[in-house]
């Protein structure tokens, strides 16, 4: 959609503050979008087998991970058997949800219905060395160029975020590589995607070996 937004902008208007605008105004809203339909998605599928305070801690770590840019606040309601979760984001927006305590076999039963898409290679390099490459993975149901487009809205949400605010003014440079060995594991797996290693791999190139010359019999 974005994409299809480049395209026809420019020659809806000739106003190109304009058409900027209206740009990052529908990107600002597919991104609260994905951030809302990702946050509803967590709290329905997590698992909440009771309220004690080492289970509420660990999924606190999971929204931490999920929203790294975000203040995550869980208040647990034992009467209801709830854990109301609230995330604030930098932009103002406030995603408010509930998680219910599930039984052991209402977790059991929602893991045997969920589909679990599986990881396939996505790997990845730089214009100006397409020699190294990075060993990613991205879920088998996004294409490549869904997959690179996933990829590059997600290293313009850590860069905004508040430890890529950080990085930047530690004067990290703002640099794919730099990008892809901080990000958080949650903010890729929100996007469909997985990084291998954080390191870049040279490419490996297999010389046929000559097979072994027979010995002439005697």
């Amino acid at each position: 959609m974005l994409d299809l937004l480049r395209k026809i902008l420019p020659k809806a208007t000739h106003d190109a503050g304009l058409a900027e605008k209206i740009y990052q105004a529908a990107a600002n809203e597919l991104k609260m979008k994905e951030r809302e339909t990702a946050f509803e998605k967590f709290c329905h599928r997590c698992d909440l087998p009771d309220l004690e305070t080492k289970t509420v801690d660990v999924v606190k770590g999971k929204f931490d991970e999920l929203f790294p840019d975000g203040d995550v606040t869980i208040k647990p309601h034992k009467k209801d058997e709830v854990l109301a979760v609230e995330v604030a984001l930098p932009d103002g927006v406030q995603l408010q949800g509930e998680i219910k305590v599930k039984t052991a076999a209402e977790i059991e039963d929602g893991e045997d219905q969920d589909v679990v898409l599986k990881f396939v290679p996505f790997p990845v390099s730089l214009p100006g060395d397409p020699e190294l490459i990075w060993l990613l993975a991205k879920r088998e149901n996004l294409s490549p160029e869904e997959a690179g487009m996933a990829l590059a809205r997600t290293e313009d949400d850590f860069w905004g975020s508040k430890a890529g605010q950080k990085l930047l003014k530690d004067r990290v440079e703002r640099a794919f590589p730099e990008f892809i060995s901080r990000v958080p594991s949650g903010l890729l797996s929100e996007a469909g995607l997985k990084r291998h290693y954080k390191e870049p791999e040279p490419i490996k190139v297999l010389h046929p070996v000559a097979p072994p010359a027979a010995k002439k019999s005697k």
